[in-house]
């Protein structure tokens, strides 16, 4: 079975972008492995979405805030998605990405800005989960191998108005 890059993209790689990582990469399927960078990362990752992503038995070494710098160069490896997680990343100019990744936008809010308590906060993180883990699966269930890059990207992108 092949398996499929995915690089999920935020401004500060903090948040969103760390959880689309580590629900990809440990989607049952066994179809993806997940990549995360922000255009200005914030050099850490949040505390309740490292939770969230060491729940999901995500390796911890493996949580950091990077650069999409990283995944630009010819050494990177090749990814067959991109998909942005906040608006601003999908506005920003991203860099000429290798072997022409599908892409698209899932846009979900901010999790880190919601005001409240740690309950509030820690319930704004699982929403953004559920709702990322709901839209991956259902890319788990087309039948990538079978589409062509065009059918690809249409069906990640409908994908980007699934109910979450």
């Amino acid at each position: 079975m092949k398996t499929y890059n995915v690089l999920f993209l935020c401004t500060h790689n903090s948040a969103r972008s760390i959880l689309g990582e580590a629900l990809a990469s440990t989607d049952p399927s066994g179809k993806f492995i997940g990549f995360s960078a922000g255009s200005t990362p914030g050099g850490k990752v949040n505390p309740f979405a490292a939770e969230l992503a060491l729940e999901m038995n995500y390796p911890a070494d493996k949580l950091r805030s990077k650069s999409w710098d990283e995944f630009a160069g010819p050494d990177a490896p090749a990814m067959d998605f991109i998909i942005t997680v906040c608006d601003n990343a999908a506005g920003e100019v991203c860099p000429v990405w290798p072997g022409k990744p599908v892409t698209a936008h899932w846009g979900f809010p901010d999790p880190s800005q919601v005001p409240g308590d740690d309950n509030a906060k820690r319930r704004a993180f699982r929403e953004v989960m559920v709702g990322l883990k709901r839209r991956i699966e259902l890319l788990a269930a087309l039948p990538l191998d079978r589409l062509d890059a065009l059918s690809q990207q249409a069906e990640l992108r409908k994908l980007s108005g699934s109910a979450s």
